[in-house]
């Protein structure tokens, strides 16, 4: 009988290879894929091994782990990194945000993204800024990192389908949005004002040392948390409260559930948390730049 299209493979690709892949990428990058994700494992490394030249996958991962492909763990935790978001998503977040800000008037505000993905993300945060303080340059810098320096890049640019947009009032596209014509038309660049109050940059939130500082009035970790598993969320969040000014919110993605794993917050709105009393008084308070 003739092999399907379903069944043959270009590279051969094992349970004993998945498992390797999960522990390379769970002790690099934190990320615990469950067992469903073989399938999605194989396609996305499979470029990188055409990519790379090599033809196995376990050729490829011995290459990896010697240190024998450069940049190569830079792709790889790129490739397993999933980067789903869209402008104002989970919409209800934004306007506690705006009321959370404007309440703090006269102060220079930091904001933490701490998993900007393309852009989007640090981008509706800083609409929100601007429409708070009805100004194109309010006293808000956004900190915007994440894993995958693919992303970043495009984020950085900001340059968008103008379909990414669309959902959105007109109002706010004519004015935070600027439209392109002949060849770029069809795409939209965020205003340069925007990008301004933005700094990108490359950060694992497994590492040592996260090299930013608060105090943040707001951290958003939004639907990170999912690919880790209970003990790194705990050990990230800890590190989140020295970072959290005394009234600081921290916002979660929409199937995220931080009290299980954190003893030091509280529900402050759906899917928004802040510090408790008990660890109010322990957050951050030096005026230092993120």
């Amino acid at each position: 009988m003739p092999q399907t299209r379903d069944t043959v493979k270009e590279f051969d690709f094992n349970a004993k290879d998945f498992e390797r892949v999960r522990a390379m990428i769970y002790k690099r990058a934190g990320i615990a894929l469950a067992d469903s994700k073989q399938e999605m494992v194989y396609s996305r490394l499979a470029r990188r091994l055409r990519a790379t030249g090599i033809n196995s996958f376990v050729r490829y991962l011995d290459d990896l782990e010697a240190g024998r492909l450069g940049a190569e763990w830079e792709a790889f935790t790129n490739a397993l990194t999933t980067n789903l978001t869209s402008f104002f998503r989970e919409a209800h977040h934004f306007p506690l945000l705006a009321d959370h800000i404007k309440h703090k008037r006269g102060e220079q505000l930091n904001i933490w993204c701490s998993a900007s993905s393309t852009g989007e993300e640090p981008y509706s945060i800083a609409i929100t800024a601007c429409e708070a303080f009805n100004t194109l340059t309010p006293p808000v810098h956004i900190i915007a990192t994440d894993i995958d320096t693919n992303v970043l890049n495009t984020a950085a640019n900001g340059v968008y389908p103008i379909e990414r947009i669309e959902k959105m009032p007109m109002e706010q596209q004519r004015r935070f949005f600027l439209r392109g014509k002949g060849d770029k038309a069809g795409l939209v660049r965020v205003r340069p004002e925007l990008r301004q109050l933005i700094t990108f940059r490359q950060l694992n939130l497994l590492e040592d040392d996260w090299a930013i500082r608060g105090p943040f009035d707001a951290i958003f970790c939004r639907n990170v948390m999912i690919y880790f598993d209970k003990a790194t969320q705990r050990k990230i969040l800890s590190r989140f409260v020295p970072l959290m000014r005394s009234d600081a919110l921290l916002f979660a993605g929409h199937s995220e559930n931080f009290l299980y794993v954190s003893d030091s917050l509280k529900l402050r709105g759906k899917t928004v948390y802040e510090l408790d009393a008990a660890h109010r008084s322990a957050g951050a308070k030096a005026p230092q730049r993120a």
